[in-house]
């Protein structure tokens, strides 16, 4: 059997969760089946027995395009281009809605069956509307069209395969659940420091961890507003690059200026930084912090547990399914319509009761040991990347009749 993965991120263009389940999951499929990965970039190497080949925009072509359409136009020249060589692949599995168009053409074209990961859905993303302008409504058009063609959805949790029903006029037969996993042997807590002497941050200071894209997805915001809640001798590192926008770029950079006026132990990283040194932040780092809004799945937190680091995060989609409340780590409600009517709630309820998880995470030291030791053994034992990509393997049999 032959795999065309379809794909935007892809080493060593990765930004985000997406890209790093597509290169572990590809290294994994590899073991069992060829793999023709096409993406965007410039890559054009095969290793083991994957063929990788990047697609980059032709030059000129983008020139007089308005700022937000670039991006959506920019996927759709991408996915034409991934169709202009020859397939004779037996199945296309697409990850994200920037490949999707690529994956609608070649079941078209070429007639060949059509796998998408969701990865996220766009009706649940609005704010991509500020980023993209009309370009949200192409996006959310592919999204659409690609799943209603596709043999076969994976959700990567139960709350996303809920939201995929709740959004679209689709067969529930059709919406496999299969989780994100990760590599357990290079994921895992480590000694070294050097991360701290390059970003000047103390070695005995304790420290609360972000890692994210600057997104309102991500919640940044929300941790940025709880820091003002936290005790005085917690730091704060966030490791955060990758804006949606240049409003938001600008908007976080002024918060975080203001914060380190009145408060030294801010740190902030503003730039997706090598796994090695990321190893190392999240090794140790006191909690890790997770204040999503929107998280379908949040492979962060798994590298976070599985670094022995226990997690401190939003109540919602699939972070609810990585983290065990009072065991892994801290689950923190979001939706906050479940208060009393008597309650006088702040406007920034979310962010102090993040503080208040992370404070009380921060002043016990044995529960921070006996969580991060339960969580090191829930990835161990429920998230290794050969077992999901077994699942995979045997989604891609059934649809192909293998």
């Amino acid at each position: 059997m032959k795999l065309l993965l379809l794909t935007n991120e892809y080493a060593p263009n990765i930004y985000g969760g997406a890209g790093v389940h597509v290169e572990y999951l590809t290294r994994e499929l590899s073991k069992l089946l060829k793999v023709d990965v096409r993406c965007f970039g410039c890559q054009d190497e095969s290793v083991d027995n994957i063929q990788i080949k990047g697609y980059d925009i032709p030059q000129g072509l983008l020139d007089f395009t308005p700022d937000k359409l670039k991006s959506p136009l920019s996927a759709l020249s991408r996915c034409i281009s991934f169709n202009t060589k020859q397939i004779d692949a037996d199945i296309v599995h697409c990850h994200t809605w920037y490949s999707h168009f690529g994956g609608i053409l070649s079941k078209l074209l070429y007639g060949t069956p059509l796998v998408i990961t969701t990865h996220s859905l766009e009706p649940l993303r609005p704010w991509k509307r500020e980023q993209l302008g009309r370009g949200y409504d192409f996006s959310s058009w592919v999204e659409k069209t690609a799943l209603q063609m596709a043999d076969a959805i994976i959700a990567v949790s139960n709350d996303t395969r809920k939201d995929i029903l709740n959004n679209f006029k689709l067969d529930p037969d059709k919406i496999t659940v299969i989780p994100n996993g990760i590599d357990i042997d290079e994921y895992r807590a480590t000694t070294k420091k050097d991360v701290l002497d390059q970003y000047r941050i103390p070695k005995d200071q304790p420290y609360v961890l972000f890692v994210g894209r600057i997104t309102h997805q991500k919640g940044i915001t929300h941790l940025i507003n709880a820091i003002k809640y936290l005790a005085p001798d917690i730091g704060v590192v966030i490791c955060a690059g990758a804006p949606d926008t240049k409003k938001i770029a600008i908007d976080t950079k002024k918060r975080i200026e203001e914060l380190k006026k009145n408060r030294t132990n801010v740190y902030w990283i503003d730039e997706m930084i090598p796994k090695r040194l990321l190893i190392q932040l999240y090794s140790n780092a006191s909690v890790f912090c997770c204040p999503s809004i929107y998280e379908p799945f949040g492979i962060i937190n798994l590298e976070a547990m599985a670094c022995e680091t226990p997690v401190v995060g939003s109540n919602i989609g699939g972070i609810k399914e990585i983290v065990i409340h009072n065991e892994t780590g801290l689950l923190i409600p979001f939706d906050q319509e479940d208060k009393s009517p008597s309650e006088v709630l702040r406007p920034d309820q979310f962010a102090g009761d993040l503080a208040s998880g992370i404070n009380y995470l921060m002043s016990d030291e044995n529960l921070r040991l006996k969580m991060a030791k339960a969580g090191r053994k829930r990835v161990e034992n429920v998230y290794s990347w050969k077992v999901i990509a077994k699942k995979v393997f045997e989604l891609y049999k059934k649809i192909c009749k293998y």
